[in-house]
């Protein structure tokens, strides 16, 4: 203690340790969004799970467009869930972007799609650090959504043998890398 009175107490800091909470994986998850509350479901959970950050897609079978107003409250979601797990970083809520757009640009690190029939997700290199995971709607990505990620270089993963919901493709794909 550095001084103290009746009225005052001056502290030094001796020490500052941070402690990394973040997993091993740094996880982006391009993801189209579901409907109505699933949305913050979804972020909440991706956010206690550690993902790096959240794109919303823009596919031609999304029956939820990411406009600005759901951009705002899913970043509000991220705070109150970050608080309530102890998270020492904001997931990112990225801008929303189109599918075709993203497969095109430089993704980071390792890039997937959610594809029935793919790979299994376990069969990544477990070197992995950085990992790009595309979602697509309800349906599932179109033919030519599909084409343009495998020519920029997506590797088709499966999630398993059962088709699932966007927000369940998504959290199993968060806790898989968390646990990485």
């Amino acid at each position: 203690m550095a001084r103290l009175s009746k009225s005052v107490v001056l502290l030094e800091i001796l020490e500052r340790r941070e402690i990394n909470r973040e997993p091993r994986v740094e996880l982006t998850l391009a993801v189209a969004l579901p409907k109505g509350e699933r949305q913050k479901w979804l972020v909440e959970k991706l956010t206690e799970l550690g993902a790096a950050r959240l794109v919303p897609l823009i596919t031609e079978r999304g029956v939820a467009q990411p406009v600005d107003a759901a951009i705002a409250r899913l970043s509000r979601a991220v705070i109150e869930a970050s608080k309530q797990c102890g998270r020492n970083r904001l997931m990112e809520i990225a801008p929303p972007r189109e599918a075709l757009e993203y497969f095109a640009a430089d993704a980071l690190g390792t890039k997937v799609i959610a594809e029935p029939g793919g790979e299994p997700l376990g069969s990544l290199a477990p070197d992995v650090t950085q990992l790009a995971v595309a979602i697509g709607p309800e349906g599932g990505f179109t033919p030519s959504e599909l084409k343009s990620a495998l020519e920029s270089q997506w590797r088709p993963v499966s999630l398993g043998r059962s088709i699932l919901r966007i927000e369940t493709a998504a959290i199993a794909v968060a806790v898989w890398s968390a646990l990485a």
